[in-house]
């Protein structure tokens, strides 16, 4: 039975027999995976909907077991965030059709279409204008607020040192964080595999450095960049919300802020222009607003994992070497700091 079959029987059983699907649309691949829209009619209403699942292969979805942990949670904490699409359900695909999951292989989750504009287009926009604009500021200070209210949400249960020690030992050692990007790094280009070595071996002692800070177990998203941020004139809509409810506030802070400073290198090669201006916005307000002085003693092995991934041709392969190279510097060079200082980033940018 092909998947559009599937999906057709899926949704007369899920949404009612007369149920139609419209159209079965590829949205794009990934590297960790794939997703459709799908516009069906049901009741007499148009209705739209995300269908995503996992490749088999790499940062850590090797087994069918990874690829279906992955969705179960993301079904789980999707609902839970506030302006985040809806998940609608979780099925396995076997060879009778999308049903149980007991004699599945892999997995679909089914989510709410997320309207507007990707803020990734935002970016390009200032990126080709080449100055900011009263709103680009304005939803800037907006993510800044939204994502420092969710991080007010901090967990009190018995089991805090257990999630959140879980959380900083993820972070360097889960195949979707550090150690599974440096897997698939090919830096041959502009270094050395002993670049990437020294790299990864500077991060584990910051995985001893926070493990012990349970009390900074928080409400986050844990994908915060731009790709995830759906934009609606003064409105935004989120997805994609990973790797489970709790966690350190640094990776989204270090998520978001590290596309600015990705959009600065790429606009002059350096860390200034409206990309930095951005930068010290979004920084200045999320500490006003939480107060949050240690999260410059807590950042660095975060903002290591986000430059690693956006230096990654693997992710970026259309990005320089030197935008590379530079981004590769940031997040070595910050791994080295006791307190991460944003005045410090033109060097952290050109130190080897």
């Amino acid at each position: 039975m092909n998947l559009e079959t599937k999906v057709e029987n899926y949704l007369r059983e899920r949404f009612g027999p007369s149920s139609a699907p419209v159209k079965m649309e590829p949205l794009g691949k990934g590297l960790h995976g794939v997703a459709y829209r799908i516009t069906f009619s049901a009741e007499g209403e148009t209705k739209e909907l995300i269908m995503k699942t996992l490749y088999p292969s790499r940062f850590g979805h090797d087994h069918y077991s990874d690829r279906a942990q992955v969705l179960l949670l993301a079904n789980a904490n999707y609902n839970d965030m506030p302006k985040h699409v809806r998940a609608i359900d979780i099925v396995g695909d076997s060879e009778s059709g999308l049903t149980s999951i007991k004699d599945a292989k892999e997995f679909y989750i089914f989510m709410e279409y997320a309207r507007g504009e990707p803020y990734f287009s935002d970016l390009d926009k200032i990126l080709k204008r080449g100055s900011l604009i009263p709103l680009d500021r304005k939803r800037t200070l907006m993510l800044a607020s939204f994502i420092a209210q969710i991080h007010a949400y901090k967990y009190k249960g018995e089991d805090s040192g257990i999630l959140y020690r879980r959380r900083i030992r993820d972070l360097v050692g889960h195949g979707e964080c550090i150690m599974g990007i440096a897997d698939t790094f090919n830096i041959s280009e502009f270094g050395s595999s002993g670049d990437l070595e020294d790299y990864v071996a500077k991060c584990i002692p910051w995985w001893w450095a926070l493990h012990d800070k349970s009390e900074r177990l928080s409400n986050v998203h844990g994908d915060f960049h731009p790709g995830n941020i759906r934009l609606e004139k003064d409105d935004f809509t989120l997805m994609d919300r990973s790797r489970g409810t709790w966690g350190e506030p640094a990776d989204d802070v270090s998520c978001l802020s590290i596309n600015y400073l990705y959009y600065a290198l790429k606009d002059c090669g350096r860390f200034e222009g409206p990309f930095a201006e951005l930068f010290n916005l979004f920084w200045e307000d999320y500490i006003r607003n939480t107060g949050d002085d240690e999260m410059f003693e807590v950042v660095q092995p975060f903002f290591a994992f986000r430059a690693l991934v956006i230096s990654n041709p693997e992710f970026y392969p259309d990005e320089s070497n030197l935008t590379r190279r530079k981004l590769f510097n940031f997040g070595y060079s910050v791994l080295g700091e006791r307190r991460f200082n944003i005045g410090d980033i033109p060097d952290y940018l050109e130190r080897a």
